[in-house]
């Protein structure tokens, strides 16, 4: 006599659940890695802004070049006389006014003060961002540290200029962004 049995036993289906959800585990892990890689290379694209947005200020205004350099947090720099460019404004600002504006604006971007939310909390920026600017003549050296979100090696402890390795605090998480130009 023979025995045929036809569709699927319980052992079978239970089977086949579990490689879906270890399947679906992987898939849920990866769309988490690149969720963090995205917001990573997000915050370097912001870095690199911010260091160009300087530099620019920076050529604006090059009498004043060598006073541009410090390090800079959020309380590093106080408010400033108002130097901002529009139509019918004519109060004029000196050099010195001019860059002390730069640096009190600049701070507020990449801190992200001029980006609030409903709580009142900042939402822009970089987290824990130190900003380090070094003037050599006409040598410039802007560096940004800030605290990523992944665990990796320091972004600057292996940096051969101590002045990038000694910009922000040194530890696990840490990126950092140097870019070095002249302005003449």
């Amino acid at each position: 006599m023979l025995n045929s049995a036809k569709g699927f036993s319980l052992i079978e289906v239970l089977v086949s659940l579990v490689i879906l959800l270890i399947g679906l585990i992987g898939i849920f892990n990866l769309h988490i890695v690149a969720k963090q890689g995205s917001f990573e290379s997000f915050q370097q694209t912001q870095a690199t802004y911010y260091i160009h947005t300087i530099i620019s200020r920076m050529r604006l205004n090059n009498s004043e070049l060598s006073n541009y350099a410090g390090t800079y947090t959020g309380s590093s720099v106080s408010s400033a006389k108002s130097c901002d460019v529009a139509i019918g404004v004519v109060d004029l600002c000196t050099t010195a006014e001019t860059r002390a504006w730069d640096l009190y604006q600049w701070v507020r971007s990449f801190e992200g003060v001029n980006e609030k939310s409903a709580s009142g909390v900042n939402i822009g920026g970089l987290d824990s961002v130190t900003a380090c600017i070094r003037v050599d003549g006409v040598s410039v050296l802007v560096v940004i540290s800030w605290r990523g979100v992944r665990v990796t090696s320091d972004g600057a402890a292996d940096d051969a200029d101590t002045f990038v390795s000694g910009c922000g605090a040194a530890n696990d998480r840490r990126r950092s962004l140097a870019i070095n130009t002249v302005i003449i």
